[in-house]
């Protein structure tokens, strides 16, 4: 009689739960989405959730507000929502800094992989590696050889320290076996009119944030950083066809929701942000910006994720970057 009594308990506490989970599926979102952008206006994080927060307006009829929330290379608008209440109604999509800031820093406002429940993949934004006009290297080749005749006397610009453009640098950096000088900036925007003027030789930055430069005939495009040419720039070589072989890095973008939200929410907006991104409408203006859609599972992005973590702390180990 006792062992009924539990096993009847147990399975309405199970059927408690399986209602509970079912009521979350049909009752969200039930109020406005945030989806909070750790960076300025006008990036790639900040066009894909724009676009992506349109689509997920229209599909469930709750406004989607996005919010930028930059600083501290990205960990003040991601600290903002590892602390909000888990529910799926506060989102955010972060870039690789994500996955590079545990590499940078020795305390971390929060925990890069326990603190979030990873949601879907977003994007992929491949580098490219540019060159100031002047400077005497039509190709990656005698890049590398100009710079290892001039070992310590050029410099490289990058949007700031433990960003993609400043790991991928010294990643080239190691690879190439080549002496160069880091000038970290505030966003890559700032570190343009130096690299034009030739203040410094040479930098790695995102496909779209250099184009304009590239098209104006301002820059010089030696290769982009992906195993695939760019849609954008499809005369530009890879860095491995180019002779760095193995080389490989991007910057990307991805959905996180804060610890703990269900399941079944966390899989509703990963099939809706799926849907998204794969809209035509989409697919063009992200495409045309040089941003590659990506997509996929939780568990896919919770493993890229975490391997992408242990790539940028081996890149930060041979180039002796020591956590701040």
């Amino acid at each position: 009689m006792k062992i009924s009594t539990t096993l009847r308990g147990v399975a309405a506490m199970g059927a408690l739960a399986l209602a509970a989970g079912a009521q979350a599926q049909s009752t969200y979102p039930s109020k406005p989405i945030t989806i909070v952008v750790p960076a300025s206006p006008g990036g790639a994080i900040d066009i894909a959730a724009r676009l992506i927060g349109t689509r997920l307006a229209a599909a469930w009829g709750q406004p989607v507000a996005i919010e930028n929330k930059g600083g501290a290379a990205g960990m003040l608008g991601s600290d903002f929502v590892a602390k909000a209440a888990p529910d799926g109604h506060t989102l955010a999509l972060v870039a690789s800094s994500h996955a590079i800031n545990p590499s940078m820093y020795r305390k971390l406002p929060f925990d890069t992989v326990k603190g979030f429940e990873p949601v879907v993949q977003t994007h992929v934004v491949p580098l490219m590696l540019v060159v100031h006009k002047e400077l005497p290297a039509k190709n990656v080749t005698e890049l590398v050889g100009h710079l290892k005749a001039n070992p310590g006397q050029l410099s490289y610009a990058s949007s700031g320290n433990g960003g993609a453009p400043h790991m991928s640098a010294e990643l080239f950096r190691t690879m190439a076996g080549v002496d160069i000088t880091h000038v970290p900036y505030k966003g890559s925007t700032a570190a343009h009119p130096d690299l034009i003027a030739g203040r410094t030789a040479l930098m790695f930055d995102t496909v779209a944030a250099v184009a304009p430069q590239v098209k104006g005939n301002k820059l010089r495009a030696l290769a982009v950083t992906t195993t695939r040419r760019s849609s954008v720039f499809p005369e530009v070589p890879t860095l491995a066809e180019a002779g760095v072989k193995g080389y490989d890095t991007s910057t990307w973008g991805g959905l996180l929701a804060p610890a703990g939200t269900p399941r079944d929410v966390v899989a509703r907006l990963n099939a809706e942000v799926n849907k998204a991104l794969a809209a035509p409408e989409v697919r063009e203006k992200l495409m045309a910006a040089g941003i590659e859609p990506a997509g996929g599972t939780p568990a896919q992005f919770g493993a890229f994720i975490q391997t992408e973590m242990q790539r940028w702390a081996e890149v930060a180990q041979r180039a002796g970057i020591q956590p701040e």
